[in-house]
This record gives C-alpha cells, structure tokens and sequence, in this order.
C-alpha cells in the first residue's frame, strides 16, 4: 500500500502568504480604492443605479466605507489568530475607509439635500445622521495624521492614542447603518456584530 505524502504544515503555507504580500507595493491599494466611486457616479449619470441613482450611491459608498472599515479592524487579530500579516496595507485602508465617507457625505451634501439650511436640521433632527456625523468627524484626525511625518511630530505614544478614535468611529458607523434601516434587519445588525467582535478581539489582546 503507498504511503501519502505528507501535506505542507500550515505555518508553511502562512509564510508563502506573508511573502508573497511583502512583495506586493502598497501604492495598487490607493490606486484600485479610489476607483469605485467615480465608477458608481458614471453608472448613476448613465442608469446604471436603478430609479434612484443617488440613495443606490450613497448606499454603496457608505456600504463600502463600512466593509472597508471592518477589513481595517481585522488586520490584527487575522496576524494575530492566523498569522497572516498585512499591517504594512493597514494605512491605506485607513484613508481609504476616510475617502469612502468623505464621498458617501458628499453625494448626501450636494446631490441630496442640496439646501444649505436643511443640512444642520437633519444633522440635529435625525439621530442616524447624527451618529453618521460623528463618526466622520472622528476619522478626520486620523486621516489627517496617517503619515510618518505625524508620528515623528506627535510621538509614537501620542499618535496610537490618537488612533484609538478608530474604535469608537467604527461603532458609530456600523450603529449608523442599523439606524439607518427601518426596524431591525438582519444586514446591519450583522455588521455591527462583526465590528463589536473584532473590538472585542483587540482589547482582548490589550488587556
């Protein structure tokens, strides 16, 4: 009877995996994540989003800025449980999750509401707006100090702490999209089981 050959261990397979992403540059990232929203803006101006292009706009950007978001939370506990590494693409998927809001509140600002005076009514008004808000203001210090001139200014100390509004920015994000969606559906709540899970993950480890 022929023996079987042996698989590779999974540690080997890890290490393939984790040199393989050493190779790969960081500057695709930024390139292939700026291209859905002006994609999904052509798609819109030419039909492509249905009978309502700007809500199916929104809904995507916002969507995306959330997946991306989650991605961003997963890189440590992914090196952590599986020691798969991809801390050195956790930068750009920062902006990326900053540049996905920045363009899901711009379609809401200038496609959408459009009447300067009714912006701060449903910014007060409607609670999911609200919550939406500052979650975004919390991503505008970290976008602003994701660079190594930032932390070479603020310290590395000052900096992670600074970073620490990731978490809360996150919450409020996915809390966002459960509130934005009438009544409790299965969608939302999913994501924000996921975000609350790889929170947990991380201050797990930090404790």
């Amino acid at each position: 009877m022929a023996t079987l050959s042996s698989s590779s261990p999974p540690g080997g397979l890890v290490q393939r995996v984790n040199g393989a992403l050493r190779r790969v540059p960081i500057w695709p990232v930024y390139l292939l994540g700026a291209l859905p929203p002006f994609w999904w803006l052509y798609l819109g101006l030419t039909g492509g989003l249905g009978v309502e292009p700007i809500e199916e706009l929104e809904h995507r950007l916002g969507l995306l800025a959330l997946q991306t978001f989650v991605g961003v939370l997963a890189v440590r506990p992914l090196r952590d449980l599986l020691g798969v590494n991809l801390l050195r693409f956790r930068r750009a998927l920062g902006v990326l999750v900053f540049y996905y809001v920045a363009c899901h509140l711009l379609v809401w600002l200038v496609l959408d509401v459009q009447i300067l005076g009714q912006i701060w009514q449903d910014i007060v008004k409607r609670p999911y707006i609200t919550v939406g808000m500052a979650s975004f203001l919390m991503l505008v210090p970290l976008a602003a100090t994701s660079n190594n001139l930032s932390v070479r200014r603020l310290g590395p100390l000052r900096w992670r702490r600074l970073h620490l509004l990731t978490y809360p920015a996150a919450v409020l994000g996915a809390l966002h999209f459960v509130m934005l969606r009438k009544g409790w559906q299965f969608e939302p709540l999913i994501y924000l089981a996921i975000v609350l899970i790889l929170l947990a993950l991380r201050l797990r480890r930090r404790a």
